[in-house]
C-alpha cells in the first residue's frame, strides 16, 4: 500500500484479434489523447506541479536502453549476472540467489528508471522470464513483444502480443512453478485448461490492461490513489 498502490483497483482489460502489441500503442496514444482533449482541450497538462505532454507519437524505449541510459549500468552488466546482482545489490534492489537474469535487471529497472520516466513512454524489449504469458520476439527469442507505458515515474498500463504457442506456454508455467516452489509468491501455477485451450488454436492476439485508478489520478491532479479509488474497502461496523 502507498499512496498510488492499493489492493482494491479497478483495471481495464481488453483483447484484439490480429494485432500486435505496437498496434496497442498506436490504440493508446489515441485513447489518452481522445481524452485529455475532451477534459482539457488540449494535450498537455499539469500533474503535482510538472507539466504532462501527451501529444503523440510517445517515446519508445527498450528495458536495455533504459538500463544503460537512465540507470546508468555498464553494457557487460547486461549479460553478466553477476555483475548484473552486484550492481543491483548495491541499487538496494531486493533480489534473491535463485532469480534468473531477467528478473534482475527488472529489479534494477524498478528502483533506478520507473520513477524518472516522467513524460509517456513505452518501454518494450521485456526479458521472458519477467512475462510469462507474452509472444516471444521474432528477433530474439530471449524477449517478449510487449510493452508497459509509464508516465509521471508510474506504470498506467501494460500490454503484449499474447503467447498462443501451448509448447511453450507449458514450458513457461514449468518454470514459473519451479520459481514458486523457490518463494516467489507471484509466479504463476500450471494452468492446464488455459493450455488446452491454446492447442484448440488462438488467432495472433494482442492484450493490454490499463490501470483506471491510477488514470484518474493523472487527470484529476490527485496524489494518492486512496482519493480517486471508485469502490473503497471500508472498515465493518463495529459494535
Amino acid at each position: 500500500i502507498s499512496t498510488f498502490h492499493n489492493p482494491e483497483f479497478t483495471m481495464m482489460e481488453f483483447y484484439l484479434s490480429y494485432a500486435t502489441y505496437t498496434d496497442l500503442m498506436s490504440f493508446t496514444e489515441e485513447l489518452f489523447a481522445f481524452i485529455a482533449h475532451n477534459i482539457f482541450n488540449k494535450l498537455t497538462f499539469t500533474y503535482q506541479g510538472q507539466e504532462i505532454d501527451l501529444t503523440p507519437p510517445w517515446r519508445r524505449l527498450s528495458v536495455k536502453d533504459a538500463l544503460l541510459q537512465i540507470a546508468g549500468m555498464d553494457p557487460d552488466a547486461l549479460t553478466d549476472i553477476g555483475r548484473a546482482a552486484a550492481f543491483a545489490r548495491e541499487a538496494g534492489c531486493n533480489i534473491k540467489p535463485a532469480d534468473p537474469p531477467g528478473k534482475i535487471l527488472m529489479a534494477i529497472f524498478d528502483e533506478l528508471v520507473e520513477k524518472k520516466l516522467i513524460q509517456p513512454t513505452f518501454v518494450t524489449d521485456y526479458p521472458v522470464a519477467v512475462s510469462p504469458l507474452s509472444r516471444r520476439s521474432e528477433t530474439n527469442p530471449e524477449l517478449v513483444d510487449r510493452f508497459e507505458l509509464y508516465i509521471s515515474g508510474r506504470e498506467i498500463a501494460n500490454a503484449f502480443s499474447e503467447l498462443n504457442d501451448p509448447a511453450d506456454q507449458r514450458e513457461r508455467f514449468v518454470q514459473q512453478l519451479k520459481e514458486r516452489e523457490a518463494g516467489d509468491d507471484e509466479a504463476h501455477e500450471m494452468d492446464e485448461d488455459y493450455i488446452r485451450v491454446l492447442e484448440y488454436a488462438m488467432p495472433p492476439t494482442a492484450g493490454e490492461g490499463i490501470g483506471i485508478d491510477r488514470l484518474v489520478m493523472l487527470f484529476t491532479d490527485s496524489a494518492s490513489i486512496r482519493d480517486v479509488i471508485l469502490f473503497p474497502l471500508l472498515r465493518t461496523k463495529q459494535g
